[in-house]
């Protein structure tokens, strides 16, 4: 150790310097730390969090690095086991394992850290902080808050062909949900399990079960929800449910076909028409197939029928025919739904139905979509310009992709699940807390930084190319959408109205407030709706949230909002919202504070500021 000639005086003077021969002779600078992270006495410390030390002039690493010089104990002192790296003038020690919760940590330099000249610390240098208090909340365990048929004694006459449901309290996994393994219906007169098919239906958060065959008459039935069943946040429900009904004498009434697309003798029809029929109850669908719903190019029902896909929407009745290929021109089909279709109770399709089997004849021309949305931005089902997106509840949950072309600091509040989750806590977190907790079920794109030292592959060049790329693909979009010919005046008010597919102008602000707007396809899977907004939109009022609802066939993938400034989506929260809207200023659902959860199944999509959402559920829509 070296003999200094100047006293205490001397070296406060020198501010840090030491004097071989006496004030004002050859000096050496003595290191010191100037910064620290977790800061002194920081409180809420992320778990998953590395310790780091700047110091004022570059230091020897192996003395940084050597056993001893840089520790970190909890409380007792017990050592924390980790690795200890240097770089620049920063030293950096990595845990072994996150820290434990609620825990005060001292953090340690000691003299062994010394220059490559061999300047050492003056005294040790220690700081201390402490972890979160708790683990970050999760969402609550799920509940069921209703049930489709109540349950007895309030329920006795349930009808044979009834589709049973459950709402749940919040979002739901639907892996957990999908088959048989955590529903059963149990025929408990017979005491035989019912078959059947089970759904999840996001935009309502509820278990769908459809029967395979119709209920018995008159036989008491008990459904019964295992604590398999999971939130989004993978949180199972804390008991089982179970609810119980009975059924009445069952119904012998014939279906019937009501509607069909196209109508029998249609001329002029698109090449890429999918073809549906309505029908005047509920059916079974697992007799709707290629079997008993068929195509056939020409006037008769011979020959090998046109390949095509069958779905059927449950809520409607409607089942839809779509060809794998496009039909060809100016040509004659005809169509029929077969007696082998039959409703709930198995009573198969009324012969004296409206005109089935129906013809119709090709045009020339497809009906083209009037946006047709970019490979990268589809999966997206948010995005927040270069401003970022904020998410200010726990319980928000974004099924899609989120991004930015901003830096990864502008995410807030929200997870992927890129990488498993470890202890409570997600690796890839972007500022998110215990109060802010919003999962994303798919990527998160942004520029550099990484947001975490655990999640290196985002936050990348790479993230923020596609990023760049979402983001041009919504330009485009956008100025599609505000540039297709209108086909009708939108009004300033759309609450408590019925519209029709379309495109629609208004020139200012548009409010969905004074009730729900209702979007009717009548039948066509081939639907379209497109809102050009020259300003606002507005949807909700305090306390009175508002809903796009979906009539007849309407898909949220088919309906565009292209909005001229700013949106605001029931900013009291709840209310389910539908299709793709896309702003050139920012977009916000629902308000700090406020518990009740929203949910839009398309996209929010920000071009030039940011997206805010409050315990939203996004369900991004497929093509």
């Amino acid at each position: 150790m070296r003999s200094y000639k100047s006293g205490i005086t001397c070296l406060l003077a020198a501010l840090l310097v030491f004097f071989i021969a006496g004030c004002g002779q050859e000096t050496v600078t003595v290191p010191g730390v100037v910064s620290v992270t977790p800061a002194q006495g920081a409180t809420g410390v992320i778990i998953n969090t590395t310790v780091t030390a700047t110091f004022n002039m570059a230091m020897n690493p192996a003395s940084i690095t050597a056993p001893g010089t840089f520790t970190v104990t909890g409380q007792g002192g017990t050592a924390v086991a980790g690795a200890v790296t240097y770089s620049g003038l920063t030293a950096t020690f990595t845990p072994s394992a996150f820290l434990a919760y609620g825990t005060t940590y001292t953090a340690t330099i000691t003299t062994g850290a010394a220059t490559p000249g061999g300047a050492e610390l003056i005294s040790n240098y220690v700081w201390t902080f402490t972890s979160f208090t708790v683990p970050p909340a999760l969402t609550p365990a799920p509940t069921v808050t209703s049930t489709n048929p109540v349950t007895l004694p309030e329920n006795v006459n349930v009808p044979l062909n009834q589709v049973v449901s459950a709402t749940f309290s919040e979002p739901m996994n639907a892996l957990s949900i999908t088959g048989t393994i955590n529903f059963t219906l149990m025929d408990q007169t017979t005491s035989t399990l019912v078959g059947g098919q089970v759904e999840y239906a996001p935009s309502g958060n509820a278990l769908v079960f459809q029967p395979s065959v119709s209920l018995a008459n008159g036989d008491t039935f008990l459904a019964t929800i295992t604590t398999g069943v999971e939130s989004q946040a993978d949180v199972a429900m804390a008991s089982p449910y179970s609810w119980t009904f009975k059924t009445i004498a069952g119904s012998f009434v014939q279906p019937e076909l009501v509607k069909t697309i196209p109508t029998n003798l249609a001329t002029g029809v698109p090449l890429n028409q999918a073809i549906s029929a309505t029908f005047t109850e509920a059916m079974n669908p697992l007799t709707l197939n290629t079997a008993t719903f068929l195509l056939y190019q020409g006037s008769s029902l011979t020959g090998t029928p046109i390949q095509a896909t069958i779905t059927y929407d449950p809520v409607n009745f409607i089942a839809t025919l779509k060809p794998t290929a496009l039909l060809t021109a100016n040509t004659a089909y005809i169509v029929t739904v077969t007696t082998g279709a039959t409703d709930m109770e198995g009573n198969p399709l009324l012969g004296n139905s409206i005109a089935n089997p129906w013809t119709f004849n090709t045009g020339t021309g497809v009906i083209a979509p009037p946006v047709v949305l970019g490979p990268t931005i589809l999966p997206f089902g948010g995005f927040g310009g270069g401003a970022g997106m904020t998410n200010q509840g726990i319980h928000t949950v974004i099924n899609g992709n989120i991004g930015t072309t901003g830096a990864s600091t502008t995410m807030t509040g929200f997870h992927d699940t890129s990488l498993p989750i470890v202890g409570a806590v997600w690796p890839c977190t972007y500022t998110e807390t215990t109060l802010n907790i919003g999962q994303v079920n798919g990527a998160i794109d942004t520029a550099p930084p990484p947001p975490t030292v655990e999640c290196p592959d985002e936050g990348t060049a790479t993230t923020m190319a596609i990023a760049t790329e979402a983001a041009l693909e919504a330009r485009t979009a956008y100025n599609t959408l505000q540039g297709l010919p209108s086909t009708g005046v939108l009004a300033g008010e759309l609450g408590g109205k019925t519209i029709y597919p379309g495109v629609y102008t208004n020139s200012s602000t548009v409010g969905i407030t004074n009730g729900d707007l209702t979007l009717d396809a009548q039948g066509n899977p081939n639907a379209y709706w497109v809102f050009q907004i020259g300003s606002s939109l507005t949807v909700g009022l305090a306390g009175q949230p508002r809903n796009v609802i979906l009539a007849n066939g309407a898909k949220a993938s088919n309906v565009f909002w292209a909005v001229g400034s700013g949106a605001t989506i029931n900013g009291a929260g709840g209310g389910t919202f539908e299709g793709t809207v896309i702003s050139q200023a920012g977009i916000s659902v629902s308000t700090a504070g406020v518990a009740t959860i929203t949910t839009i199944n398309g996209r929010l999509i920000a071009l030039t500021a940011s997206t805010t959402l409050v315990n939203t559920v996004i369900n991004t829509p497929a093509p």
